[in-house]
């Protein structure tokens, strides 16, 4: 497989927040790793998201405990094997999460210093560069998540802070408590967000502007809907769907969910703006994603190698502001 050659010098870099963390304008979603792709799957597609000039991977400690045989921390494992192989660990922003492993559930702070230690561990490193408290636990103070998050960037086990699937109105209060307390500052924001799903934009959009948070959208192509594989069947406007290409994942019923009127207004749009630019579906959803305020990086996930061309594609692909009110307006 050849990925498309994209420049990899620092133009290419976007920087997160008001840190020093420089990265590639896409995420590489870890989810997969250790699950729907067994190691040497999950290895080869790293090696081409890096060749390709990606260099910053989305993790958590929980992934992949739902499957059956699994009890989390899989795709830690998977991403610390291939680092430490490829010798590249300095060359990575490595983003993980605390809350959701089976043996580190919630957190309190005891729980978030055990937790992060397990992380480190299976991703053979001294350091996350960006750690999340992926679920709010409101049965713990903020002031206690928050405190044992900035102890772990005091300690150097972690650089930054960040934040994923919280409400409005709880990171007004995250940031009450760090300012009251002089705790390090959340840099980054993780919601669900893209095409099909839009609800960031009504308040958590508004806390990121005024905190300043760089934003990374997940399920970006709303669990492979956005790839353009699930249609109700090929017509003029788009490529006959391969079976062989869409396999019934776990995630395909989900996928399928999002194919009612207004999904097909969207795919839609999406086909007449990757027309004009010669561009995947997919690659146009993500450059849709990446060019809405806030956001910095959309998070995308690929199963094999030969998925990763569309995805490393989206990070250099403008989209014009008459394309952009296009597809707003057919997912509005």
């Amino acid at each position: 497989m050849t990925v498309p050659a994209i420049q990899t010098d620092t133009a290419t870099r976007v920087p997160i927040g008001d840190s020093d963390l420089s990265i590639f304008p896409l995420a590489l979603g870890g989810n997969v790793f250790g699950w729907t792709a067994d190691e040497t799957a999950s290895f080869e597609v790293l090696d081409a998201f890096v060749a390709g000039g990606g260099n910053f991977i989305d993790t958590a400690d929980g992934y992949s405990h739902w499957a059956p045989g699994h009890s989390g921390g899989e795709s830690e494992s998977v991403i610390g094997r291939w680092a430490a192989s490829r010798g590249n660990r300095d060359d990575l922003v490595i983003a993980s999460k605390v809350s959701t492993h089976p043996s580190f559930s919630g957190l309190a702070p005891d729980n978030i210093r055990a937790a992060a230690d397990a992380s480190l561990a299976r991703l053979g490193t001294d350091h996350i560069d960006l750690y999340y408290a992926h679920f709010d636990d409101e049965s713990v103070p903020l002031a206690d998540t928050v405190g044992a998050l900035s102890e772990l960037v005091d300690a150097g086990k972690v650089r930054y802070i960040a934040l994923s699937n919280y409400s409005p109105e709880r990171i007004d209060e995250w940031f009450r408590v760090t300012a009251e307390n002089g705790l390090h500052r959340a840099v980054a924001l993780q919601p669900h967000y893209n095409l099909v799903e839009r609800d960031f934009e009504h308040g958590l959009r508004e806390r990121a502007e005024r905190e300043g948070l760089a934003v990374f959208p997940y399920f970006a192509l709303a669990k492979g809907f956005l790839s353009g594989k699930y249609r109700d069947a090929p017509d003029a406007a788009a490529p006959a769907v391969d079976s062989a290409a869409t396999p019934e994942s776990p995630r395909a019923g989900a996928a399928r969910a999002y194919l009612d009127e207004r999904g097909r207004g969207v795919l839609a749009a999406l086909d007449a703006v990757a027309a004009v630019h010669a561009a995947s579906v997919a690659s146009v959803a993500l450059a849709w994603l990446r060019q809405q305020p806030t956001v910095v990086a959309p998070i995308a996930s690929a199963r094999t190698a030969e998925q990763l061309p569309d995805l490393i594609a989206s990070a250099s692909l403008q989209l014009s502001a008459a394309e952009l009110a296009l597809l707003t307006e057919a997912s509005a």
